[in-house]
């Protein structure tokens, strides 16, 4: 195998998990449920945005250093859009866990599936974007990295490889710091970390039509096949009482339902005073403080 210039012989075996969500900046009031819920059914669905930049984060180390890189998502066969999307960006081969058992998974069961998807592939670095737009937690990276026993770099902007570590750049909110990262480990990323590269035009044609096909029939193929590999809890070896609803403690309490609708509005003058106005009002109706 050939040695890259970190010294480290045949790359880097990258995974990348990524999730297809609805497309939040289309929320109306048509969108939403009765119970302050969304209706994912009257919304598009998208590849979640930091995700992108998790790929991105991917694909550079594997440009630079060599390597593969591998996409996994979870949930519905609709979710192979995204999939395929990763493979016409230039990743090496993408996999889709769908399951009825995987139905209603909270963070916590989330993770445990998705970690023992990951831990299949024997990966050295793992990239999540750093949350969901269509949850906003910030934990399933983090879960995922503690059930490898991988270390966690979280809110990451910039990586380069050194032998067995990464060295990252990543944002402490009050600026940034340096750290050195033994491997393997787990990397949140932000959209600081780059846009993703647009679509390769021969890797489109190759890909476009990317169908979905049982894992061990994907596998049988020739290398570089245009195909996705479809992955039940069963073959990553989930245990059935810890994936979907069964493996999900968290209990909504309450849902605030938020009406978005039209009507009257109000205009604010652009002075101390207005803006200071502004600002008590929405503190007496709890819509801030």
């Amino acid at each position: 195998m050939k040695e890259n210039n970190t010294g480290r012989v045949g790359g880097y075996n990258c995974v990348v998990c990524i999730k297809q969500v609805p497309d939040t900046k289309k929320v109306t009031g048509d969108a939403m449920k009765a119970d302050g819920t969304i209706n994912r059914a009257a919304l598009p669905a998208i590849f979640n945005p930091e995700d992108r930049n998790a790929l991105e984060a991917a694909l550079s180390v594997k440009e630079r250093f060599g390597g593969t890189v591998t996409a996994i998502a979870m949930g519905l066969p609709a979710a192979c859009e995204i999939l395929r999307e990763a493979l016409m960006c230039g990743a090496d081969k993408a996999y889709l866990v769908t399951d009825r058992k995987a139905a209603g998974s909270d963070t916590l069961a989330t993770s445990y599936i998705l970690s023992c998807a990951v831990k299949r592939f024997k990966p050295d670095l793992v990239f999540c974007g750093r949350q969901a737009i269509d949850g906003d937690t910030a934990q399933t990276g983090p879960q995922i990295a503690e059930k490898l026993d991988y270390a966690a770099v979280t809110y990451l902007e910039k990586i380069d490889m050194d032998g067995d570590y990464a060295v990252v750049t990543r944002d402490i909110g009050t600026g940034v710091e340096t750290d050195k990262v033994k491997l393997p480990a787990l990397f949140t990323v932000t959209e600081k970390a780059g846009e993703l590269r647009p679509f390769n035009v021969r890797r489109v044609m190759e890909h476009k039509n990317a169908e979905l096909k049982p894992v061990a029939e994907a596998e049988a193929l020739a290398e570089g096949a245009s195909v996705i590999g479809q992955l039940s809890c069963d073959d990553i070896g989930a245990v059935t009482e810890r994936c979907g609803f069964a493996g999900s403690p968290t209990n909504v309490a309450k849902i605030v339902s938020v009406v978005l609708a039209g009507g009257d509005y109000k205009e604010v003058a652009p002075t101390d005073e207005g803006v200071a106005g502004l600002v008590a009002e929405l503190v007496a109706d709890h819509t801030i403080g």
